[in-house]
């Protein structure tokens, strides 16, 4: 069985020579690029045959012994039977949420394939479901309207180990795989040949190794050439946010707990505000945010998973224009409020972010420095008209604003009942039309991080203009490296003093090593103070190994 399968894959691989000339180039269309920029939010979707164990997907064959990869590989599928899988209650789910696409792991490292494969027998069609999952998926996709989206891995664990390599490794796969590298890129090749010939328009691709990554871009982009990939052409960070605004298309991918596949145990969820607050700072920044869910070994999505989506797609329902077709504004955030500007009309969005015990029917009063009325200037909050408040009829729930000289003057009710007992822990979103720029921003990055001779933390910054501002100042703030899958992610930042400017220049400040040593690897950033208006910069990292 196994020799006849080999000769199908044979069939099915490209000639290298077909390949030479698409490796190494960047053929995403603009436009594609243009639409994730709009689309904004996205599902993934980890699975697997090992969930059924609720370990790491696939990590666990990394260093394993023969006899556990064994087992993985010949008794897990014989138990994969996901009874409950309805590909379109997650479809609907990820709809509901304002995701306007869906990646789906077809293939993790481990190599298990969630397709009907000829190029082996580690898939779901020997499993005791027998069906096509793949298939049912990108049906789904479809029929509710979401881009499809395909997750690959070109890394497989099988089939090194089944080709000779006993000991799985990361670190120097590609290497201990030289024996029987040809055989290996013809059989990524063809599995990706399958992906991209049997299951009609692919919109997106994720490639999740730089093993083969060259070859795979080709097959994907010889065969559907309006497919964008992400993983693999554009900036991808995983489990944390960019320090900076992008204006390329890039797509941040999370975890909503601690692990990608199903983790039924020891697993600690963010809350649905956490993961609300990560979609605004992705779209202030310019990103989308493709955010992860796990199902169960039975197919379905337990409680804690689907109750935050679920949170999403109500906060959603009453803000979504202000998720898509959004860009960065000129600033993206001034403190808790982000700032989003619609892509062709002079309308910025202000989320109102942290203020999660605001009572309903209160209202509350903020200055933006970095925006400025025009005579046609109006303001609403989105979601309510501010006309009624329930059960407060004398209560005024209007939004006004007024330009002062500090600044634009917002004031805003929470007239909305959102839940029964009237709280509602979420961002408010504040639309402002015909809006313009008040300041011209000053042009400044983080430059780099070196160690003194005493120990402490030289950090640099580079001012290159001044904006339109009369007083200046800055200065440094840092934290260890955050991660989505810490549970104390987005801890705060420690700011350093400030130091007046007054004229583009570069400037250093240092970090005392008693500030700092308990932490493993430490981001940070320069910020400024124009006109009393905080300005962060770009984010960089070092680790403790260059600090000891």
């Amino acid at each position: 069985m196994r020799i006849l399968r080999f000769i199908a894959f044979l069939v099915l691989t490209l000639s290298a020579s077909n390949l030479i000339a698409q490796i190494g180039a960047n053929h995403n269309k603009p436009q594609r690029q243009e639409w994730l920029k709009d689309a904004g939010f996205g599902m993934f979707i980890h699975w697997n045959v090992d969930t059924q164990l609720g370990i790491v997907i696939s990590h666990s064959l990394v260093g394993a012994s023969p006899e556990y990869i064994d087992r993985y590989i010949n008794e897990l599928p014989k138990t994969f039977n996901p009874k409950d899988w309805d590909p379109e209650r997650l479809v609907i789910l990820a709809k509901n949420a304002g995701m306007k696409y869906i990646m789906f792991t077809t293939k993790h490292h481990a190599g298990f394939c969630m397709w009907d494969t000829k190029t082996t027998d580690f898939g779901v069609m020997n499993t005791p479901y027998k069906k096509d999952i793949v298939r049912q998926y990108v049906d789904a996709c479809r029929k509710w309207g979401l881009a499809v989206g395909f997750y690959y891995s070109p890394e497989d664990f099988s089939f090194a180990y089944r080709n000779g390599m006993k000991d799985i490794t990361r670190d120097d796969h590609w290497e201990k795989a030289r024996p029987f590298q040809t055989k290996y890129k013809q059989f990524v090749e063809a599995q990706c040949q399958e992906l991209m010939t049997n299951y009609g328009p692919v919109d997106l691709f994720f490639i999740d190794s730089d093993v083969l990554r060259e070859e795979v871009k080709a097959v994907v982009w010889k065969y559907q050439p309006n497919c964008l990939i992400t993983r693999g052409v554009l900036e991808t960070p995983e489990q944390y946010l960019p320090g900076e605004t992008l204006t390329t298309a890039w797509e941040s991918c999370m975890t909503m707990g601690t692990d990608w596949s199903y983790k039924p145990t020891n697993d600690h969820y963010k809350s649905g505000t956490e993961l609300i607050n990560i979609l605004i700072e992705s779209r202030a920044k310019g990103g989308s945010y493709l955010l992860n869910i796990g199902p169960t070994q039975w197919g379905d999505l337990n409680e804690g998973q689907q109750g935050r989506l679920m949170e999403i797609g109500a906060w959603h329902f009453i803000n979504q224009e202000a998720v898509h077709n959004v860009r960065p504004w000129i600033v993206r955030n001034e403190g808790d409020i982000w700032l989003t500007k619609q892509k062709d009309e002079n309308t910025v969005y202000a989320y109102l972010t942290n203020m999660p015990d605001w009572p309903r029917g209160e209202r509350r009063t903020f200055l933006l420095k970095s925006l400025k009325a025009t005579p046609s200037t109006e303001i609403s909050v989105l979601g309510q008209t501010g006309n009624v408040v329930e059960y407060q009829s004398t209560n005024d729930g209007k939004a006004r604003f007024e330009q002062t000289p500090e600044g634009l003057r917002i004031s805003v009710v929470r007239a909305q009942r959102i839940y029964n007992n009237h709280k509602w822990p979420n961002p408010i979103v504040v639309k402002l039309k015909n809006i313009e720029a008040a300041i011209e921003p000053a042009h400044f990055k983080t430059v780099k991080a070196e160690k003194t001779p005493d120990g402490n933390l030289r950090l640099t910054a580079e001012v290159s203009t001044l904006g339109n501002g009369k007083r200046y100042r800055i200065g440094f703030e840092y934290r260890p490296v955050q991660s989505s899958l810490n549970e104390e992610f987005n801890q705060k930042w420690t700011e350093t003093d400030v130091y007046p400017i007054l004229q583009p220049c570069e400037k250093t400040l240092e970090i005392v090593s008693s500030n700092i040593k308990t932490y493993d690897e430490i981001e940070y950033r320069s910020i400024l103070y124009q006109d009393g208006l905080k300005i962060e910069g770009n984010t960089q990292k070092i680790s403790k190994l260059r600090l000891d």
